[in-house]
Parts: structure tokens; sequence; C-alpha cells
């Protein structure tokens, strides 16, 4: 059935563990989750960063092993065939390659095919060794579910990411990612990253859904934590643990945005800014 425009539905933030180079087996394990989400009435699947390369590259070979083109490739034409079976739409970190470079990349399809790619914009510590900066700039994406626009882990530490979003139209942004633990985190606090994702959806008035990863590969741990924020930024499903494995849903309703942004009588956080006096 197709979803009509701006009404409620549900989304799924897949966190799960990916394996280092194993390709297939990614590719099952998240096909395994969607189909489980599926059969939860989730209609919008956001799965981590790199799920289906794994995330610690020693070498540019395995970069260049481990990517595909988007769209056309096969991890990427993969998703969009899961995707036209079940009726869902889909949202993948995903290793890129175009021409002689590769980017840490996200995409989007749906039950009709291929909607749309994002390229990280802001690379994370040795990301900067294999993968070329996002060129894409910050796509936002017409849907039947609504305007959906993509970021990527350490994307969401700067604020111009979901301000461009919101000022572009979009109700709800998918963020892939594979947070990592921060430097200086006081034992028991809360994960810096759901700190600034709620903030940013508050502050802009967007349903954000992070779908991190668990485990640790090649010595680098993952903190779980994934989470789904409602517009009011408060969050909806999640936190998740850190180390488990788990499909967190939620139901977003994009037509309820501009009520969410109006935090008073006379207040609203989109409408009220100052650009007037910001440079």
């Amino acid at each position: 059935m197709t979803p009509v425009p701006g009404s409620a539905f549900k989304v799924a933030a897949i966190q799960f563990e990916p394996e280092f180079g194993a390709v297939d087996r990614n590719l099952a394990a998240m096909e395994a989750h969607i189909r489980a989400a599926h059969a939860q009435g989730v209609r919008l699947m956001v799965l981590p960063e790199l799920a289906d390369s794994g995330y610690v590259f020693e070498t540019q070979s395995e970069v260049a092993r481990l990517s595909g083109p988007i769209p056309g490739g096969p991890s990427t034409d993969f998703l969009c065939s899961l995707a036209a079976e079940l009726g869902v739409w889909i949202v993948s970190g995903l290793c890129e390659v175009a021409g002689d470079a590769f980017y840490n990349s996200a995409m989007l399809c749906g039950p009709d095919g291929f909607i749309g790619g994002y390229r990280k914009l802001h690379l994370w510590n040795r990301e900067t060794l294999f993968f070329a900066p996002g060129d894409l700039g910050l796509p936002v994406f017409d849907t039947p579910l609504g305007r959906i626009g993509m970021a990527i882990c350490y994307d969401g530490w700067f604020p111009e990411t979901f301000r461009t979003l919101a000022d572009k139209g979009a109700q709800i942004v998918c963020v892939p990612t594979n947070w990592v633990p921060m430097p200086d985190q006081p034992e028991g606090a809360e994960a810096m990253a759901n700190t600034l994702h709620k903030a940013a959806a508050h502050s802009n008035g967007l349903y954000i859904a992070c779908a991190d990863r668990v485990g640790t590969e090649r010595g680098q741990p993952f903190i779980g934590q994934s989470l789904i924020v409602g517009p009011n930024g408060f969050a909806l499903d999640g936190p998740a643990d850190k180390t488990s494995e788990r499909i967190l849903i939620a139901e977003v309703d994009p037509s309820g945005i501009a009520a969410a942004r109006k935090i008073s009588e006379y207040n609203d956080v989109h409408a009220d800014r100052r650009r007037d006096v910001y440079s």
C-alpha cells in the first residue's frame, strides 16, 4: 500500500555488528534485520555507516576491493531489490567508488528503486587517508513518506548539517553512523552523540534516526546507543545499549513538524532565526 504523503509511519534504526570485509555476510544480516522490522510494520529502515564493508580500513587496496558504485553496485542493487520486494524505504551507509575516488557514502532507495545518494562531508580521523570529502552537498529527497535527508556520523557534530537540511525542507534525517568513544567522556555520562542529535532535532524541529553499530573491529570499539529523536528533541526510542544488536522502532508524523516547532504561543524555533544578524 502506498503511504499518503505526510501521514504517520514507522521508522527503524537497526543497530548491528558488521564484520570487516565480509560483504555477503553483512548484506545477509542487513536483510534479516530489515525483514524483521518489516514484519513489525516499519516503512523506513536506517542502517549503520559502511554497513556492507566494515569500518577500520588499513590499506587503500582494501577500500578498492570493498567499494561499489552508487547506484549500480552490488550492495546498492541488493538493497534496492529488497526495498522493491517489501515495499519499504532503506537508508544505508555503503563504501562507494566513483571514478578514481572513494567515498564514505549513504544511499536511499524505495519500492521504485534507487532514489539518491549522499557522501560524508566531515571525515573522521583515519577516514581522511582513504576517502575523499563529500561533494554532493546535503540533498533532500521527496518521497511518499516525506522529505528525507541524510548525514553520516561526524557530520552530526556540525550544527550547519541539520540547519541546512531543515532550510531545504527536510522532515526526517537518517544518520548511518559508527560512533566511537569520545575523549574525556565521564563514566556514566550520556553519549555526546546522543546529546548532539537531540539538540539538533529540537533546535531545527526535525525527526532524526541514528543507526549505530556495535562491537570491536581491529581494536576499535564502537558505542552503540542508537536512537530515534522527535522534533521536540526527546527520544522516541532508545538510546539502545552499548553492545547488543537491536532494532529501534518509532512512529513519526511529518505533518506534525510545523506544530512541534512552535514551542510557545509566540515562538517558532525555525522561524525565529535572526538571519539579518547571522553571518
